[in-house]
């Protein structure tokens, strides 16, 4: 090994049945560096970095960590953690059904008995040392996305690793938070401590990374000095391409419908048992709007009770001028209504369920189970939807839980258009899945739209909203703030409405 590395990767390959998802990977972190791993979906980031947690065994190369004279087998989690490695991954994995000090000494107490108050001192002192404003004694469940994921953050320091890897932990903090995630970031390079940094926010690599390795189907692009390799030419070492691809997705032009219309789907003083303030909805035919707001400010929850998600305590609401009750999902998508969830582990995938098992899954509920669809009509629909988005997938019998974060993506968007609906909510479809994939479907969003179809998007990336949306609802505080579409649709009146004032 170099003197100044503490980790060294040579001559990665991993298969699983139909995908080489690693061939002769190798990489290099150094002491008290910040490193981005960066690629589209597929690339193979998350497969090295669980080949170097034990979660899946390699099946060639040889792996170096500081402070071992010969290469190390990691063959287990647990093995990582011995010699010095911890992790936060995408998807959180914390218990909900305990409390904040569980979870973070989960597997670590000793001997038959736990020392609670310790314990939760404990945990009290770190959680105070990062500012998460939660008590230790909190169930988990209580505590939003964000909070769970700087848990997890919170468990991986203090069990005093010399390398820490962050996958995606950005994706559901908001601004103040990721701030305060850098700085401890910054905290622990100065120490020593070498951080591996996989996220598809640009912005966040070149504000705080000091290399960048970049992986694409599964092979190594190269390794970077952050000074020597411009955003734009990141963008095409990812993609394989000459140009960046967000470029090429056209603001949409101002939506108007024709005088007299009915909305497709229209809602008034709404609310539901998310604690939502009642609000005003309306989406005409054609058009793509958005809700946008902070972390927490009532997004999801509006379009959770639009979709009858969570259940409606009040308002009236009417589909095509006529008024609907929608109380339940099936009464919303026997409405011609289709949703993808913000959280597409819990609420979208049944992982164990094939691609093909998964994208019909929408469309057999609306036939019932006394009409299933035939295994012919059901591989049609999946071979032809695969094509249509692009799925990396070995095949339509491939488990869901097989395929990238981004592929199992498309697989719940192939669900939601199967069922031909007339109105789409799509809940941060982009969140934590590469550039071009993100490029895909912002373009699919316009296509849509085009063919008569109405969109509901939701993105923490304001650029992503301009882009896509002619009207955006903003929201603070499970309240509804204001409306935007026009000339007010900038990024400076989206920030200053969310503010509470005007600039």
């Amino acid at each position: 090994m170099q003197d100044n590395s503490v980790l060294e990767m040579r001559g990665i390959f991993k298969s699983f049945p139909g995908v080489k998802a690693l061939q002769n990977v190798d990489f290099t972190l150094r002491q008290g560096e910040i490193h981005a791993l960066m690629g589209e979906n597929g690339a193979g980031k998350s497969t090295l970095i669980k080949v170097l947690t034990g979660v899946h065994p390699k099946d060639e190369g040889t792996v170096f960590v500081k402070g071992f004279e010969n290469a190390v087998n990691i063959r287990s989690p647990e093995d990582a953690q011995k010699v010095g490695i911890s992790t936060v991954y995408q998807e959180i994995t914390l218990c909900n059904n305990l409390t904040v000090a569980e979870n973070m000494y989960i597997g670590r107490t000793k001997g038959a008995f736990v020392d609670w108050k310790k314990m939760n001192a404990d945990a009290a002192k770190i959680l105070n040392e990062l500012q998460i404003p939660v008590e230790p004694t909190a169930q988990l469940s209580s505590c939003s996305i964000a909070i769970q994921q700087m848990v997890a953050i919170a468990r991986a320091v203090d069990m005093e690793c010399k390398i820490l890897i962050l996958d995606e932990p950005t994706s559901s903090l908001d601004d103040n938070e990721v701030a305060k995630l850098f700085k401890l970031m910054l905290g622990l390079k100065a120490k020593g401590v070498g951080i591996i940094f996989v996220t598809h926010f640009l912005e966040q690599v070149y504000e705080v990374c000091d290399r960048i390795t970049v992986l694409r189907d599964g092979k190594l692009v190269g390794e970077y000095e952050i000074k020597d390799l411009p955003k734009v030419e990141l963008v095409s070492k990812m993609l394989g391409k000459a140009l960046d691809g967000l470029s090429t997705v056209k603001k949409p032009e101002s939506f108007s419908c024709a005088p007299g219309e009915v909305p497709v789907y229209q809602a008034e003083s709404l609310c539901s048992a998310s604690g939502v303030k009642p609000f005003d909805f309306s989406i005409y035919k054609g058009e793509v709007n958005g809700f946008t707001g902070l972390l927490g400010s009532g997004r999801s929850e509006s379009v959770r009770a639009i979709y009858g998600a969570d259940k409606v305590f009040g308002g009236k609401v009417k589909v095509n001028g006529k008024s609907a009750k929608i109380s339940r999902p099936i009464d919303a998508m026997k409405k011609g209504i289709s949703y993808l969830p913000e959280d597409r582990k819990h609420d979208g995938i049944v992982g164990d369920l094939s691609v093909r098992d998964n994208i019909i899954l929408a469309l057999q509920v609306l036939k019932g189970f006394f009409k299933p669809i035939s295994y012919a009509k059901a591989q049609a629909f999946a071979e032809e939807y695969i094509k249509l988005l692009e799925i990396k997938t070995a095949s339509a019998d491939t488990p869901i839980k097989s395929l990238s974060g981004g592929n199992q993506q498309k697989v719940l968007l192939a669900r939601a258009l199967l069922s031909d609906p007339q109105y789409l909510i799509l809940d941060e479809p982009t969140r934590g899945i590469d550039i071009g994939t993100k490029t895909e479907i912002q373009e699919l969003v316009l296509k849509l739209a085009k063919e008569g179809k109405s969109v509901t998007f939701i993105s923490s990336e304001i650029d992503e909203m301009l882009r896509t949306c002619s009207r955006l609802v903003v929201m603070r505080d499970l309240k509804q703030v204001g409306e935007l579409k026009g000339e007010d649709l900038t990024q400076s009146k989206i920030m200053a409405t969310i503010a509470g004032g005007e600039k």
